[in-house]
């Protein structure tokens, strides 16, 4: 009853709380499911540029690309290292995007119709242009193939896109090439100035020193004081500026390399392998179901194996077993099928068939073979490509150019290369159906076809097994304040990774590390990384040492690395007193080192330009010295790289008076512009408020 009493007097605001509720639910359940406007966004902003985000969408995407161009241009299948490169390469280029942007804009810089209409089918062509209708040779740009490319743009949504994409970056680098010139032509080098460089890079100084050597004195018996520090750290202040977060970490790897007992398991399973492969019906099938590394069951020149058995294979008949060989961490297993001469490369040209279209490969394949009568009896192979062939090398006559092995799929590099110029062929393949014209064959050379097997040298499950237990051991018995103490103890390595930065695709003793670095941004510092990290070759167990934000870094975050420079400037003032008392009341250079009981040095025919002392060091402030003194007057004591001088100056040899004042201007003034360009775009990074997020994604 007293509850029943209870619910009436309170059913109102029992009432308006559960609406409330039910209000902010169905708010808060509109924004997960709908907006995602509380983190869901946040979370695919990659950095942004003066309020202006990067998001994931459109940076991955870029990414990819650029990574694609990296494994293109430096072959293998993309590590770590290689993935930093393109992240790096993408954020610099979206960095310049914005900043660039924003500076035309209030510069008022933009490409006229008139002026894009030039760069793209005009008589001064984009390079990019030049790139893609140029003649490799000659460099001139066929300008039917520009405008017929340009006019096939409606009935092509492909093609379309993509001049819009090459129009758009026409434009981009246009623009740059105007703001390049603008700064550039800010650039002005005086009569004076220009004399000056060239007397810096002529005029010849001769002088003699006496030196004391900071290495003759021990480093232990220097005790920098706190004042020491101070004073190296506030003259050299600039020197600390941290363009970007780093970290530190400290790690024990636990090896996963192969034993004695995993090396004899492989050996006896590639024997066994051996053996079968012998006797094997189908050679081809053996080695593509048992290899760990995919060779293509074609032909192929010397020189494309592992050079510890390229050559040996390669002097071997057909019909020939070779292996199993150990090298590069793997065994080779080769049975040579075939050799023979053959062209090193070809020049052919196709039509290309879609048999989807006609109903059918039987269909696209009597198309083909009816195109080869005709231009066997006359017609033109050009021609006929333009009006049937769906490749785009039609617009060129069915033209693919010159290519070697290994560019080709097989069924049509084997056309090409087992025929003779003037074959027509008709062949097969993943495509489509190809009428192939073979205009010449260049080159001979040795061939072989091979079925080829590679078994890898690899650690056992055991092994990784018992690596992984102590790895597991080690993170669950380690504390953040015994660290190294611990590792010691159970005789364990540490290494170390000092000033990582947050997208670095690498750190010193590990492969694999991207991993790792994220997690060690999102730790504090002292604290051990929450798991065991799994590399190429080993299971790693880590904990962050240190932090180092952006901006000027504190003495105290930089005092051990300046340790033996704090050291060094103690040293100069020791050495630069006794230097000091060993000048009074010397009346030359011979006396002075008399005192210090060490020898006078001659300096032949140094230039300001380049400070090099022979047998010494690069000193820079001695040699400065010596150009604004004069001759034959005994100078103070100079701090300079490798110890405290004294010297004389017996004399200089002064060149020949300037003759082109013009010309050293503009050499100086085309090395001022590119030096002011990139200064300019530093200038702008460093007044622009620059978020980078990066560490979250990749």
């Amino acid at each position: 009853m007293g509850l029943m009493t209870f619910l009436r007097n309170r059913a109102g605001y029992i009432l308006v709380g559960a609406i409330g509720f039910a209000i902010v639910a169905f708010l808060v359940g509109d924004a997960i499911n709908v907006g995602k406007p509380f983190w869901a966004e946040s979370q695919k902003v990659v950095g942004s540029v003066d309020g202006e985000e990067i998001s994931i969408d459109q940076f991955g995407p870029k990414v990819d690309q650029s990574l694609a161009q990296f494994k293109q241009q430096y072959g293998g299948s993309g590590n770590a290292q290689m993935q930093a490169m393109a992240v790096d390469n993408v954020w610099q280029g979206e960095i310049a995007s914005i900043l660039l942007g924003k500076e035309y804009n209030r510069l008022g810089l933009t490409i006229s119709s008139d002026e894009l209409f030039d760069l793209l089918q005009g008589k001064n062509p984009s390079p990019l242009i030049v790139q893609y209708f140029g003649n490799p040779q000659t460099g001139e740009v066929n300008r039917a193939e520009v405008l017929a490319s340009l006019k096939q743009q409606d009935k092509n949504p492909q093609l379309e896109k993509q001049w819009e994409l090459l129009q758009n970056e026409i434009e981009k680098q246009a623009l740059q090439k105007k703001y390049a010139n603008l700064i550039s032509n800010s650039i002005y080098v005086t009569t004076l100035e220009a004399n000056d460089d060239y007397q810096n890079r002529n005029k010849l100084a001769s002088f003699k020193y006496t030196l004391l050597d900071y290495a003759a004195v021990p480093d232990a018996t220097v005790k920098p004081t706190e004042s020491d520090y101070s004073d190296y750290y506030n003259e050299n202040k600039k020197r600390f500026e941290n363009p970007s977060e780093t970290r530190s970490f400290e790690y024990v790897a636990f090896s996963v390399s192969p034993t004695k007992e995993d090396s004899a398991a492989v050996k006896t399973q590639v024997d066994k392998l051996a053996a079968d492969f012998r006797t094997a019906a189908n050679d081809s099938l053996f080695a593509a179901v048992n290899s760990d590394v995919k060779v293509p069951y074609a032909y192929m020149s010397k020189g494309k194996l592992d050079p510890a058995v390229d050559s040996v294979v390669f002097n071997l008949p057909a019909g020939s077993y070779y292996g199993p060989r150990f090298s590069g961490n793997s065994y080779k297993l080769i049975k040579v099928i075939d050799t023979r001469f053959s062209p090193d490369s070809v020049k052919a040209s196709h039509i290309l068939l879609d048999p989807s279209k006609m109903g059918g490969a039987d269909k696209a394949k009597k198309l083909a073979d009816s195109l080869k009568t005709l231009v066997q009896n006359g017609a033109s192979f050009a021609a006929l490509a333009k009006q049937y062939s769906i490749d785009g090398s039609k617009d060129k006559g069915g033209e693919l150019g010159t290519f070697s092995r290994g560019q080709m799929v097989p069924v049509f590099e084997d056309a090409a290369f087992n025929g003779k110029a003037g074959d027509l062929k008709v062949v097969t393949s993943q495509f489509g159906v190809h009428l192939i014209k073979i205009e010449k064959q260049i080159g001979s050379s040795k061939v072989a076809k091979l079925a080829y097997i590679e078994k890898g040298l690899a650690s056992s499950n055991k092994t990784r097994d018992a690596a992984y237990k102590k790895a597991s051991a080690f993170l669950n018995e380690v504390k953040s304040n015994n660290f190294a103490e611990l590792a010691q103890k159970k005789g364990y390595t540490v290494g170390v990774a000092d000033r990582v930065t947050p997208t670095q695709g690498f750190a010193p003793g590990l492969d694999s590390p991207r991993q790792l670095i994220r997690d060690a941004y999102a730790t504090d510092k002292g604290e051990i990384l929450k798991e065991v990290y799994q590399m190429d070759n080993a299971y790693v167990v880590a904990r962050v040492t240190d932090i180092k934000p952006k901006g000027t870094l504190s003495l105290e975050d930089v005092k051990k690395e300046i340790e033996p420079m704090v050291r060094t400037a103690v040293k100069a003032k020791m050495l630069t007193e006794k230097m000091n008392k060993a000048l009074q009341g010397s009346a030359n250079l011979a006396q002075v080192a008399q005192k210090l009981g060490k020898t006078v040095a001659p300096v032949e025919n140094i230039v300001f330009a380049n400070p090099i002392i022979p047998g010494a060091a690069q000193e820079n402030k001695l040699v400065g010295s010596v150009f604004g003194s004069q001759p034959g007057k005994l100078s103070k004591a100079i701090d300079g790289t490798a110890g405290v001088y004294a010297f004389t100056v017996d004399g200089f040899s002064q060149p020949a008076p300037l003759a082109n004042t013009y010309k050293q201007k503009e050499a100086m003034m085309q090395a001022g512009g590119q030096r002011a360009l990139g200064a300019a775009f530093q200038a702008l990074q460093d007044k622009s408020k620059i978020k980078d997020n990066r560490v979250k994604f990749y």
